[in-house]
């Protein structure tokens, strides 16, 4: 089972007995004193794998009052809004093979804010992206195929015909830039040239000419698992909301660029995979060639955003935190 083995869960905590109507009641897993063992998954503080042990029923439980502390309103908030996000996307037949999104099985306040979800057995993006790093790309370029088709099909089926707003997206990139003032990672000047760069953007039409979507919200390489053949399940929903497809769709690209520059010192050698990405995500369109230059005309400004993002993060070094600010840049400027 994945994650690292902590122990089990004692009889007499609150938990066992949330695990237990879960099965019963959820998952119809009738189970006579049930023994749950607990897996921490990926190093987290907030999301735990258990297995209940005679009839190996799997589910995975995060928990969301660690990291809100004392704020137990929000840490509830936060919760429900995940759970409804798993709801929305599966009535649009995103269940199953080969898309799927994970299903939400239950929620206590009192235990921490627990949300209970079905487990997804399938392996992480970063895998495929290390061996490519190192030379190997097989394995990545079937992943971004079966991704660009997940997305593609999460984003068609979810186009509702009102028009983006990209002001909303102006403002994340500004929200990023407080974050990165805040963390002492730029400087004012730094901030007024991002800031004039973004806003030169919202001067060309084509970036409100699309319409809404349901987003993922935060479509990184930790948040999609992936199964066998083309087989993808989509976890992690709490900043799922409505808005471009490119905010999906230049995470992704933005994350892979990311990955080859810490890699290899070189942005540019993940070009290929980058753009065969995007070549995969539009041939879900009718018009591919029309979709992919609408994509990559659209992607710089997304890029940069998430380039932003990933450097206000405390293990990015500073001095690789100075190369992603200066990729957003270049990004920023591009025409």
């Amino acid at each position: 089972m994945d994650g690292r083995f902590v122990g089990h869960v004692s009889r007499h905590d609150p938990l066992h007995g949330f695990l237990e109507r879960v099965l019963r009641e959820r998952m119809g897993v009738h189970q006579r004193d049930p023994v749950f063992r607990a897996h921490r998954m990926s190093g987290s503080n907030e999301v735990y794998a258990y297995e209940e042990a005679t009839s190996r029923t799997r589910l995975v439980c995060k928990f969301f009052g660690p990291r809100f502390g004392w704020d137990r309103d929000r840490a509830a908030w936060t919760a429900g809004r995940e759970y409804a996000g798993y709801q929305t996307l599966r009535r649009y037949s995103l269940v199953g093979s080969p898309h799927h999104v994970v299903r939400p099985l239950g929620f206590d306040r009192d235990i921490n804010c627990v949300l209970a979800l079905e487990y997804y057995r399938g392996e992480l993006l970063v895998g495929a992206i290390d061996r490519a790093v190192r030379g190997d790309g097989a394995l990545l370029r079937s992943r971004l195929t079966a991704l660009a088709w997940y997305l593609a099909t999460q984003h068609n089926r979810t186009a509702n015909g009102e028009g983006v707003d990209f002001g909303t997206d102006l403002g994340y990139l500004d929200l990023q830039l407080g974050i990165l003032t805040d963390r002492g990672r730029i400087g004012s000047w730094e901030v007024e040239e991002l800031r004039w760069l973004g806003g030169l953007w919202a001067e060309r039409t084509h970036m409100w000419s699309d319409q809404q979507v349901w987003l993922h919200g935060d479509a990184t390489p930790a948040n999609f698992l992936f199964g066998g053949g083309m087989d993808v399940g989509a976890i992690d929903l709490e900043r799922m909301r409505r808005g471009d497809r490119m905010f999906d769709v230049g995470r992704v690209a933005g994350e892979l660029q990311h990955a080859f520059l810490l890699g290899t010192g070189d942005a540019y050698r993940g070009e290929p995979y980058l753009g065969h990405f995007l070549w995969e995500y539009s041939c879900h369109f009718p018009d591919r060639a029309a979709a992919f230059a609408s994509t990559t005309r659209r992607l710089p400004y997304y890029m940069a955003m998430n380039m932003l993002r990933i450097a206000r993060n405390d293990y990015i070094s500073r001095p690789y935190g100075d190369r992603l600010v200066q990729r957003a840049r270049e990004l920023l400027r591009a025409r």
